[in-house]
């Protein structure tokens, strides 16, 4: 009969090897969710593979704006570093459209561009303070954070419900029946982003930039442009992000929508192998990491497991990702 042994667990060349073999962290936390479902009983088990369900998990990535905002915030974590305000801005896009279609009355495609807009204006903003003064990118986001969500509150304290039909109706369409907007922007986006980061010197730049800055610099690449660039995209995706959950939920409170969405999108980033020191990570990756933690999501709801407890989970999550990439590269 054969002794069970402990695995060895191991660190190799920035991957984590258990018995000698590589594992990412994606796999591993996918054993765990596999784990608690089958340890959910037939009844939530049941729940999990109906038809109901499972289309609902499909809809959350693109509808909610997750997948739209870890986007945006891989691109400032290549560069070495952080987007705290992205939860801030969606809320801040989705409110300025949804109060220029209910206030005044203009066509709903300018509205959104509008929204939109100003998302990328704030990523602007948050790439010229950490580019061109070299401040801290966690503080400087910190900043701009706490600023946007008061400004969203003081475009309206109260839900913002913009009257016109087309407002909402954005985001019913499906092509095909079957793929709904947000779907369709999503795919549209990561298609784009690929090739924006393979296919263009500034794209190459902005990965770079977080493996050796001052090396990036010698070689006469402008560190300030790849900067900026990182920081507006991820501005641009969460000004999309955020009409399109106004329009998905027919209206937006200003104070709660957007509200933690930032960890998400860093737990997305860093699960699916992106370390937050620059210079490493990729798309698919954070694909793989969203569905990590939109299926966590779902199993712990249907567990009926406080929200709160969640988002515990995901921070302990982020701090043992962060732990094994330190660990890795002391030992290399």
């Amino acid at each position: 009969m054969k002794r069970f042994a402990m695995p060895e667990i191991s660190f190799r060349r920035g991957q984590l090897m258990v018995n000698g073999r590589s594992v990412t962290m994606v796999a591993l936390l996918l054993v765990v969710i596999v784990a608690l479902a089958a340890s959910a009983g037939p009844l939530t088990s049941g729940v999990f593979y109906t038809q109901n369900n499972l289309t609902n998990i499909m809809k959350q990535w693109p509808s909610t704006g997750y997948g739209l905002l870890a986007i945006g915030m891989l691109f400032v974590i290549l560069t070495g570093g952080i987007d705290l305000s992205v939860g801030a801005v969606l809320s801040f896009s989705g409110t300025l459209a949804a109060l220029m279609s209910l206030k005044l009355g203009l066509p709903v495609w300018l509205c959104m561009l509008v929204g939109i807009a100003s998302g990328v204006v704030w990523g602007t903003i948050n790439g010229f303070l950490v580019a061109r003064f070299n401040l801290a990118p966690f503080v400087v986001t910190l900043a701009t954070m706490t600023t946007i969500r008061g400004l969203s509150q003081v475009l309206s304290k109260v839900a913002v419900r913009p009257t016109d039909p087309a407002f909402p109706g954005v985001t019913k369409f499906n092509l095909f029946g079957i793929f709904p907007t947000g779907i369709l922007v999503l795919v549209f986006f990561l298609a784009a982003a690929t090739v924006f980061l393979n296919r263009t010197p500034l794209g190459r730049s902005t990965i770079a930039i977080g493996g050796n800055r001052e090396t990036v610099r010698l070689a006469g690449i402008s560190v300030t442009k790849g900067l900026m660039a990182a920081y507006m995209i991820s501005g641009l995706c969460a000004g999309i992000a955020g009409v399109i959950f106004a329009s998905r939920s027919g209206q937006i409170q200003p104070s709660g929508a957007g509200a933690a969405f930032e960890l998400d999108a860093i737990a997305a980033c860093v699960i699916g192998g992106a370390s937050l020191a620059g210079g490493k990570g990729s798309l698919r990756g954070m694909m793989a990491g969203m569905v990590v933690l939109i299926l966590m999501n779902n199993i712990l709801t249907l567990r009926n497991v406080q929200s709160f407890y969640q988002q515990v989970l995901k921070g302990l999550i982020i701090i043992v990702v962060i732990l094994i990439q330190s660990r890795s590269r002391q030992r290399e």
